[in-house]
């Protein structure tokens, strides 16, 4: 079944309002659209049909009345001869003309009367399908500017996360470096082994000055 059931619907509808209740407002408004084309299709279809037999039954009238005219004219000259029969037909025959075109006339009003209530249709049919497309652009013109907001913040968040990356990286090569530094140290040994050494000599050096000048003293 479609959105809706009738050209009435169309007309009276409130798109907007409809597509905010949709889950897919692009979706919505192709459906709208479509089905608004199609309505629009068969009225003009119809109202094709009705000025059609508005120009027959036009033709028709015409006819009638010059037939009317011509037996008006049959009627005059026969009268005019002195033939009461023959006038009296000719006035039948006109009268009968008469009626018909009344009726065609009366036909053609209703014709006149639908035309333009098609006319008026297709107008308001015509004008809401031009406001379904205004809002069919907008809505993909928000989606576009959507998608490409999206790319832009997704650009955004790959930079941010490439420099804290980088600096990460930058982080744990200096720290790699320290303690390359500190294992090379221990390997050689160290400035604090050295001076382990260094101090060790020179207590050496003391204790054997001491005991120099104690062997000394006891030998004089």
């Amino acid at each position: 079944m479609g959105i809706f059931s009738r050209l009435g619907e169309i007309i009276n509808a409130n798109i907007s309002s409809m597509l905010e209740r949709a889950e897919d407002p692009i979706k919505m408004i192709r459906l709208m659209i479509h089905e608004m084309e199609d309505t629009l299709t068969e009225i003009k279809s119809s109202a094709a049909e009705v000025i059609a037999d508005r120009i027959r039954i036009e033709r028709r009238l015409r006819e009638a009345k010059q037939n009317a005219s011509e037996w008006e004219h049959r009627a005059e000259l026969a009268i005019s001869k002195e033939r009461e029969d023959l006038a009296r037909e000719a006035v039948e025959r006109k009268l009968l003309h008469e009626s018909q075109a009344r009726d065609l006339e009366k036909k053609l009003a209703s014709a006149d009367e639908l035309v333009k209530q098609y006319q008026e249709d297709i107008s308001r049919l015509e004008e809401k399908l031009k406001g379904a497309y205004r809002r069919q652009k907008e809505l993909a013109d928000k989606m576009k500017h959507a998608r490409q907001r999206k790319k832009v913040e997704e650009k955004i968040y790959q930079v941010n996360t490439a420099g804290a990356f980088a600096r990460f990286e930058e982080y744990n090569d200096r720290i790699d470096r320290m303690e390359a530094d500190t294992a090379v140290t221990k390997m050689s040994g160290g400035p604090d082994l050295e001076q382990k050494f260094r101090d060790l000599e020179s207590e050496s050096d003391v204790e054997a000055e001491l005991a120099r000048l104690k062997k000394k003293k006891k030998s004089k």
